[in-house]
């Protein structure tokens, strides 16, 4: 994955692919609204009231208006939950409306009102569910205006129609969140390497882009380090791979005991690692990197009581002298560590463009 992808756009990228995910299950919700007032309205007797008939029809038509203008008029570029929202307060007004020429609080519709709670269930969070669960009721209200609100048998009439909207609206956002956690969870994952607990390629062009987009807004000074063990190979010719995986994880936690919060760290491959060190120019990097380089090799890795001493190599490049991209900064580093390791290994190196 290149460095210099954008992580606003990935982000936005990926957002957008969810919500038109979202957008296209809203529109069959929408679709089947309108075909089950439909239904309702030819095979009721509903059509044999000219009135009735009539004020549903309306309704129907300025639905399937305010559905066509939301999903095939394109007045909007981008999918927004805010627009989902609208949607779903424009079913529940539908819905009203056909309800109160379709029986009140006694017609067979009532449980349309399910539709836009899944709606925003789905899609809208908790809060916003529960807003549209308190407009539901008040809809209720509105619709048994008519007779005694106080009443004993209102009441209780009340209670017994909006529990399944409550019921509903419960279950369908528990399990929302359970499938957001679930993909926030295997986003995690995808972006973690696996071995060291650090990110890898994919997580660091994510999060280093947007402080490296900073910086060039700003003119302010980063800096990039490339680290490469010098002797992993031996450790697993002598010791075995696993051996080998407890160095990485051994060198992982060496760097990043010497990294602030706002460092970012990464595993590049194999057993080389790439960090970005925003507002920081090149002496503050090799300050920085000789750290890392002075505590790896202080601090041998214990193996089944025997005590095996590491080393790195470290190249050096930095913002804006060596490069303007975070993909001419990583270039430029890998450069630097490999003279590093031509030069006897165990040292930093700045880079140094060619004479």
């Amino acid at each position: 994955m290149p460095l210099n992808a954008s992580p606003d756009n990935t982000r936005v990228s990926l957002e957008q692919e969810e919500l038109r995910g979202i957008s296209r299950t809203v529109a069959e919700i929408h679709w089947l609204l309108l075909i089950l007032v439909l239904l309702y309205l030819f095979f009721s007797g509903a059509r044999d009231d000219g009135e009735t008939s009539a004020a549903i029809s309306m309704g129907l038509f300025f639905y399937a208006a305010l559905v066509m203008s939301f999903r095939y008029a394109n007045f909007y570029k981008h999918e927004t939950r805010w627009k989902i929202a609208i949607e779903s307060i424009g079913m529940i007004a539908f819905v009203t409306w056909v309800i109160w020429f379709g029986g009140r609080l006694s017609s067979p519709l009532l449980n349309l009102y399910l539709l836009p709670v899944i709606t925003a269930a789905l899609t809208l969070g908790r809060l916003t569910t529960l807003i549209e669960v308190g407009l539901i009721a008040a809809c209720y209200l509105f619709l048994g205006s008519g007779g005694e609100l106080a009443s004993l048998r209102f009441t209780g009439a009340f209670a017994a129609q909006i529990a399944p909207v409550l019921l509903v609206a419960y279950i369908t956002t528990m399990f929302s969140a359970d499938i957001r956690y679930g993909l926030t969870r295997a986003k995690l994952l995808a972006e973690t390497d696996e071995l060291t607990g650090m990110l890898n390629i994919r997580g660091f062009a994510i999060a280093a882009n947007r402080l490296f987009a900073q910086a060039l807004r700003h003119e302010r000074a980063s800096s990039v380090l490339m680290i490469d063990s010098d002797n992993l190979k031996k450790v697993n010719d002598s010791y075995g791979h696993d051996a080998g995986n407890r160095l990485l994880r051994h060198l992982a936690i060496a760097m990043q005991a010497e990294l602030r919060f706002t460092d970012v760290a990464a595993r590049y491959g194999g057993d080389e690692f790439i960090i970005l060190l925003p507002e920081t120019p090149a002496k503050g990097a090799m300050e920085v990197a000789e750290r890392i380089r002075t505590r790896v090799a202080e601090t041998p890795l214990e193996l089944d009581h025997r005590r095996i001493v590491s080393s790195v190599s470290i190249g050096i490049s930095c913002y804006p002298e060596d490069g303007r991209t975070l993909d001419s900064l990583a270039a430029h580093a890998d450069r630097a560590l490999y003279a590093a390791k031509q030069d006897g290994r165990n040292r930093s190196v700045r880079f140094r463009t060619a004479a």
